[in-house]
This record gives structure tokens, sequence and C-alpha cells, in this order.
């Protein structure tokens, strides 16, 4: 494997740090890990979060928020009902992967 000097490292800009930062936080509650594996599963209503989830509603709101600001969801609308499911199979991914990791005996 070829050495790495010093010169020839290009670090990350402040942007992505923050981004990455971010999506680990994201990652590292429990709440939140739970709402994004059930999206993986399927799209749901907040009022469906809830209830899978054993959750208040607003708690629910507040956490898609967090994740719709980082674009880990998203959402569509029928008629009154907003629809939430996961929008990054990267993110994803990790998910499972940390999911199976932690299961793998």
């Amino acid at each position: 494997m070829d050495e790495l000097k010093k010169n020839d490292y290009i670090g990350l800009d402040e942007e992505t740090l923050f981004i990455v930062s971010q999506t680990f936080k994201a990652l590292a509650d429990p709440t939140r890990i739970r709402l994004l594996h059930l999206l993986s599963e399927k799209e749901c209503s907040v009022t469906e979060i809830s209830e899978y989830l054993d959750l208040k509603q607003s708690n629910v709101s507040h956490q898609l928020r967090f994740l719709k600001n980082l674009r880990l969801v998203k959402y569509r609308r029928d008629g009154k009902t907003i629809y939430y499911s996961h929008d990054d199979e990267h993110v994803m991914r990790t998910l499972e992967q940390t999911i199976h990791h932690a299961l793998h005996e």
C-alpha cells in the first residue's frame, strides 16, 4: 500500500464534517433508530408510527422533523394524510449493517 504523504492528504471540508456528524447523531438516538427501522419496512403516517412505536404523536413529529432536515426521511401527501418513508439508501444500509452487527453472535 502506498504511503500517504502529508502534502497529498486532502481533508474533509467543514460542511461535509457537519453533515456526517449530524447523521451519526441521528443514528445515535434509540427512538430515531426505531423510527428509521420501521420506515425501512413500510411507509407510515405519524399516527401509524405512534401506534407501532408506542410514542406520542408530538414526539414522532419532532423526530421526523429532525430526520427530514437531514434528508433521511421524505414524505408524500395523500388527501389530508402525510406518509413518511426513508430517503437515503446509504444511511439505511449502514443502519441495517449495524443492526446485523449487533445481532451477530
